[in-house]
């Protein structure tokens, strides 16, 4: 059975530097009817569990550790068994919400099959230090966190972040994908590489 992608949308607050937003979330099923991974599980547990709907949870795969992808992933993984997996460089942003709670490293390059999917770990820094995306290559698609968006990078106003390393990300790991690949967006809508492509140079005289 080939895998399939579901989508389910979370609303919450994002806090950060002080500061509290209220927003929404994309949190990504990948599966097939046995077994699941959820990637970013974003401020309501029992939406996931459900969604989740009784098959078996192989992994909450965390695209950073900012508060609004990570609130429910203790939650659900204590219900359902599965592993927390974030890349260790977020350990600082981890711990402000799990001070007393560890995961599972998540690394660059690291291949994780769920369904009989692949999913390569890419390590694309700059919204955060450990924020990374998600290739599915066989299934056209890339779950970009907050890396990359329908419109430029992910914010990198705030504690934690850098523009040019987010824009080093993006250009090194991301834009040398295939153009119609799928990006599958930790808020908003999805876009493609092909269509976010074009703008890069725009986005580096912005300088923000």
């Amino acid at each position: 059975m080939t895998a399939r992608i579901e989508h389910l949308v979370t609303a919450g607050l994002f806090s950060l530097d002080g500061q509290d937003f209220e927003v929404e979330n994309n949190v990504w099923l990948l599966g097939d009817d046995d077994e699941v991974a959820v990637v970013d599980a974003a401020h309501d547990a029992a939406a996931i569990l459900a969604a989740v709907a009784g098959r078996r949870l192989v992994a909450v795969l965390c695209t950073h550790g900012h508060n609004d992808h990570i609130g429910a992933a203790g939650e659900v993984a204590d219900a359902s068994g599965a592993p927390v997996l974030l890349h260790p460089d977020d350990d600082p942003l981890w711990r402000v919400v799990y001070p007393g709670r560890g995961h599972q490293p998540l690394a660059d390059g690291q291949r994780l099959t769920v369904a009989g999917t692949a999913l390569q770990v890419l390590h694309t820094p700059g919204h955060s230090p450990g924020a990374v995306c998600l290739h599915a290559a066989e299934l056209g698609v890339l779950f970009s966190g907050d890396t990359l968006f329908h419109g430029g990078p992910g914010a990198t106003g705030r504690s934690f972040s850098s523009f040019p390393t987010i824009l080093d990300s993006i250009r090194t790991r991301l834009l040398p994908l295939a153009g119609d690949t799928r990006v599958l967006t930790g808020h908003g809508a999805e876009t493609t590489i092909g269509a976010e492509a074009g703008d890069y140079d725009a986005w580096v005289a912005r300088g923000h």
